[in-house]
């Protein structure tokens, strides 16, 4: 090879589109238990943090488009775990709420992240690695924003 930076295993992209697509494969099992796919999820966290956001909060929050997010809620809202409503300071805008079942889900899915990590740990990496590993992740999370924004 003449150019060994161009080595696939050589590539930090290809380290954390593989670690992505693992961890997210590892969340399905638990996910078919509720009904619900990988990004349903990340954005029921996001209203269980604080429920009645904007859509625009959501996308952002979530780094997606408007219109990655706007099927996801309408498929989250068919199933019966969220309402969208038109918001009174704004018509334009959207307000998402929880419903009861998707204020339920909360209760029901609360262990699913301890069962994760633990399953990790039980194959070779340790608690204080996975803590490390946040806040290098959240540098290279700001890093790679920083230089997408450019």
């Amino acid at each position: 090879m003449a150019f060994p930076q161009l080595k696939l295993d050589n590539q930090l992209c290809f380290r954390l589109y593989t670690a992505a697509r693992l961890v997210t494969a590892s969340y399905t099992p638990y996910f078919k238990e509720f009904g619900i796919t990988y990004p349903q999820y990340l954005v029921l966290m996001l209203l269980w943090e604080q429920d009645n956001r904007i859509i625009s909060e959501i996308t952002e929050r979530l780094n997606l488009e408007t219109n990655t997010v706007t099927p996801l809620l309408q498929r989250m809202e068919k199933q019966g775990l969220i309402v969208r409503q038109k918001s009174q300071a704004d018509s334009r805008q959207r307000i998402i709420s929880l419903t009861g079942e998707g204020k339920r889900l909360e209760e029901k899915m609360k262990n699913v992240p301890n069962c994760l990590a633990q399953k990790i740990v039980d194959n070779g990496i340790s608690v204080d690695e996975l803590q490390k590993l946040i806040p290098i992740l959240d540098k290279f999370i700001c890093a790679i924003t920083n230089v997408n924004n450019r």
